[in-house]
């Protein structure tokens, strides 16, 4: 990582706090358990299946993912502009390492010394992970589950922010109905 990507890399960071709060204008994380029901949605290769699902406003929906393609992929639940923000992390992070075509290593460190930090430094802030609320990896062949209640939002959609995935048609569309 080059000392130009500094900025970018503190502005990332910062933009991850979003998730923390666990404020979004569509809804909030649920529990498996509140669940009104279960969408089973295939991740194959720049593709989801269905690519459309509807909901209605005040729903709980059991995402149940199965990754049949032979790269990793990501669910995430947001609109355009914020898919837009999550591909800048999700670069950064393909760029560091964290990311490979089929898997996400988990809670990799950066290289601190490329940042002007200490070797063997503490700072957690340092560390970038992949744990918003509303987005999940599934690695080839595996399967994971994203519960979400969603409120009343327009132009939502479901996409794969891995580099290329979204542009290669890797998007879905969440209709939300009264």
């Amino acid at each position: 990582m080059s000392l130009r990507s500094l900025p970018l890399l503190a502005s990332l960071l910062a933009t991850s706090a979003f998730a923390d709060a666990g404020r979004f204008s569509f809804g909030h994380p649920a529990k498996p358990a509140d669940a009104t029901r279960s969408v089973e949605i295939v991740l194959g290769d720049m593709y989801y299946e269905p690519n459309t699902v509807q909901v209605k406003a005040g729903e709980t929906v059991r995402f149940v993912l199965k990754n049949e393609g032979s790269l990793l992929h990501e669910f995430n639940l947001g609109d355009a502009a914020a898919h837009a923000e999550h591909q800048k992390r999700m670069l950064m992070m393909q760029q560091m390492g964290m990311l490979t075509p089929t898997q996400m290593k988990h809670d990799m460190p950066m290289d601190h010394s490329q940042m002007g930090h200490a070797v063997g430094s503490t700072d957690h802030a340092a560390m970038m992970k992949h744990d918003d609320p509303n987005s999940v990896l599934v690695e080839p062949g595996k399967s994971a589950e994203l519960t979400w209640t969603f409120s009343q939002a327009s132009g939502l959609e479901f996409a794969c922010n891995i580099p290329g995935h979204y542009q290669a048609g890797m998007v879905g569309s969440l209709e939300i109905t009264p």
